[in-house]
């Protein structure tokens, strides 16, 4: 799949999560998977459990290996949101609830549209991470620096003690 279309189309899913949510209320059919049999709901928390472990496991490596790039740190964050939803799920089933099933839905539908849409900005802003300060993310002053700092000490130089 064509990399610019990923992230509208992850964007398209959040929005998909949270109408999902907001209409699981009004359909008594879904009562079949948000509250199953126990030896469904011990599965389904079970298996939510391990997605939680696993997306919590893979935002601290992220956060580990995102040294100064705004998109890895971004992405970090949202596996940590996405694992929070996993427990939430998780808890809802073990405890035979449907609410903190549609919580996690709306958890992990928000996650997803604030994310990617700060991704987004960050592919806006441009791919090397520069923004209009001249200033690169994370790696000290811009080609502009030297000058602007320049005209500040010139213009505080000449002002009178006085003053």
């Amino acid at each position: 799949m064509d990399a610019r279309w990923r992230q509208p189309l992850i964007l398209v899913a959040g929005i998909g999560a949270v109408v999902g949510a907001s209409l699981i209320g009004r359909l008594d059919t879904m009562g079949v998977i948000l509250e199953p049999p126990l030896i469904g709901r011990v599965l389904f928390g079970a298996a939510a459990v391990i997605v939680g472990v696993v997306l919590g496991m893979r935002a601290i490596e992220r956060f580990g290996a995102a040294t100064g790039d705004a998109r890895a740190l971004i992405r970090a964050v949202r596996l940590v949101f996405l694992s929070l939803a996993a427990f939430a799920a998780a808890a809802g089933w073990f405890i035979g609830s449907a609410l903190p099933i549609v919580v996690a839905l709306v958890i992990a539908g928000i996650d997803v549209i604030e994310t990617t849409l700060l991704l987004l900005v960050v592919s806006v802003r441009g791919d090397d991470g520069s923004g209009a300060d001249g200033e690169a993310d994370g790696a000290g002053p811009g080609p502009h620096a030297e000058r602007a700092s320049a005209t500040v000490l010139s213009s505080t130089s000449s002002q009178s003690p006085h003053d």
